[in-house]
């Protein structure tokens, strides 16, 4: 439908036929499907779940609630249904509610229409307008929402408050023909979910006692956190049964769809792209942490572990790297595993913890997450040390293990050159050696990663005693390290590492 139409009697005769909102989206859909256009872009991981739950419930012209953790695209998914709308529809121009000219439900628009006849001037109105989302917060009034009855404007026109025109309307029924999203809907009061009953059902709002009637068009979308219901309020079981279709958003299954959010939402500086190489052992150490925080028992289930967490590490770790490619004055570097403990910021803020977490601060469960997601990951890039540790003849970490036996240690922090960073792992003896025995063909750099990698998983496996620095990381032998406790190992615990202890 072309948006030259000026007025009733040229859309008229266009041939310009209603629809509501909801058959609008299901008719969009529908030749979506049938032409094999995918919906729903950059939603990652929900191919197989979430995206047809939401193609049903759109055929089916259902009202939505999006159940799931934080962190879990709910509005995004809320957002991009936009993308179904048709790209323009007429209004009757100056009507507040954007009223049908064909179907007028406020009394502005069936005044000019009265009025006016076909010479009624008619606007248009973008998709990318016909979208509302509002935060449910408790100090949300049944005001804010449905309207309420303005004394000023009643004076003015000398109107009784029986007159519809003395409503000021709220923002759900400004939004007549369009989607409405109420985000986190648990937090909103329970008095005011049930001014929600009527709108939803029967279509009319009640203000201050008296009845309207006002058929809205309106597609509803809700998002909610299950765990909200005993945190910090619930949904009213009579509105839950209003909504027809609620739709249990979830995490990503497998690290590798993980991978492909994150680098699809990470916000890299072009310099970043170009001098900071990124092995695959670095984004699935980020993803594994996130799993593993998933399933920790330090961090509250209930709460979720977002998608953010992943997105906003895997940026600090870049920027760890760049930091120490700035200092330095180099051109090129590789990601590190020194270079993790620049993630633990982000990491954090990101978890809420129970209380066994809290007794430990947060700063040691993440070092705990980091040291379990290397733990997960070793058996995919290295011999297993467990395996290793039992058998006598066949243990690939021994000349390692001993020259650490030996009273040897190594240190490694944060701003070394590269050149220092390789100079550093060169010195234990039989490190390069069972890199270059299992890797042959892989760049240096990758090397020299998987070496401190190798170091990491021995301290993970008991084998090795690992020591968290200020800027970086110790590694000793694992005895010695039991009768050398140093006395400021409180202090250091107080500033989220110790020195001289093992996570």
């Amino acid at each position: 439908m072309t948006n030259n139409i000026k007025t009733l009697g040229e859309l008229k005769v266009s041939g310009y036929q209603s629809k509501t909102i909801k058959d609008e989206l299901r008719d969009n859909l529908i030749k979506r499907l049938k032409s094999g256009e995918k919906s729903f872009k950059g939603i990652i991981g929900y191919d197989e779940t979430v995206i047809p739950d939401l193609y049903t419930s759109i055929l089916s012209r259902h009202n939505i609630l999006l159940l799931g953790l934080r962190g879990q695209a709910k509005t995004r998914i809320a957002r991009q249904l936009i993308d179904l709308l048709d790209e323009w529809i007429p209004y009757i121009e100056g009507a507040e509610l954007y009223d049908d000219p064909l179907n007028p439900i406020s009394w502005f628009a069936r005044n000019q229409i009265k009025e006016l006849g076909n010479d009624t001037p008619i606007a248009w109105l973008h998709r990318t307008e016909r979208y509302t989302e509002k935060l449910a917060t408790p100090d949300v009034t049944v005001a804010d929402l449905i309207g309420d009855v303005d004394p000023i404007k009643a004076a003015a026109l000398k109107l009784p408050y029986s007159d519809e025109r003395v409503i000021h309307y709220g923002l759900i029924p400004r939004t007549h023909r369009q989607i409405f999203v109420i985000n986190e809907l648990p937090d909103l009061q329970a008095r005011i979910q049930v001014s929600l009953f009527n709108i939803l059902q029967e279509k009319d709002i009640q203000i201050r006692g008296f009845k309207l009637r006002l058929p809205l068009d309106i597609q509803f979308v809700f998002t909610a956190n299950p765990e909200d219901y005993t945190n910090r309020g619930s949904i009213v079981t009579p509105l839950k049964d209003r909504i027809e279709s609620q739709i249990l958003t979830h995490y990503p299954k497998t690290t590798e769809v993980s991978k492909l959010i994150t680098h699809q939402e990470a916000r890299l500086s072009e310099s970043q792209q170009n001098q900071i190489e990124v092995p695959e052992l670095a984004k699935d150490l980020i993803e594994q942490i996130a799993f593993e925080a998933r399933n920790s028992e330090y961090v509250d289930k209930k709460s979720g572990v977002s998608a953010r967490l992943t997105i906003t590490a895997f940026e600090n770790l870049l920027s760890t790297a760049e930091r120490r490619l700035l200092i330095n004055n180099e051109s090129k570097t590789t990601v590190r595993l020194t270079d993790f403990i620049g993630v633990i910021p982000a990491i954090t803020g990101k978890i809420e913890l129970v209380y066994e977490g809290e007794q430990e601060g947060p700063a040691k469960v993440t070092h705990i997450l980091i040291g379990k997601a290397i733990k997960a990951l070793t058996s995919q890039y290295l011999p297993d040390p467990e395996k290793a540790k039992k058998s006598k003849t066949n243990n690939q970490y021994s000349d390692i293990i001993d020259w650490f036996g030996k009273g040897n240690n190594l240190t490694l922090g944060d701003g070394l050159s590269n050149k220092a960073y390789a100079g550093a792992l060169k010195i234990v003896p039989g490190l390069e050696e069972l890199i270059n025995g299992l890797y042959p063909k892989e760049s240096e750099s990758h090397r020299l990663l998987l070496m401190e990698l190798a170091l990491h998983a021995l301290s993970e496996y008991s084998l090795l005693s690992k020591h968290y620095l200020t800027n970086g990381f110790e590694f000793k032998d694992m005895f010695s390290s039991l009768f050398n406790a140093s006395i400021d190992d409180e202090e250091d615990d107080e500033r989220g590492y110790r020195r001289d202890d093992q996570y």
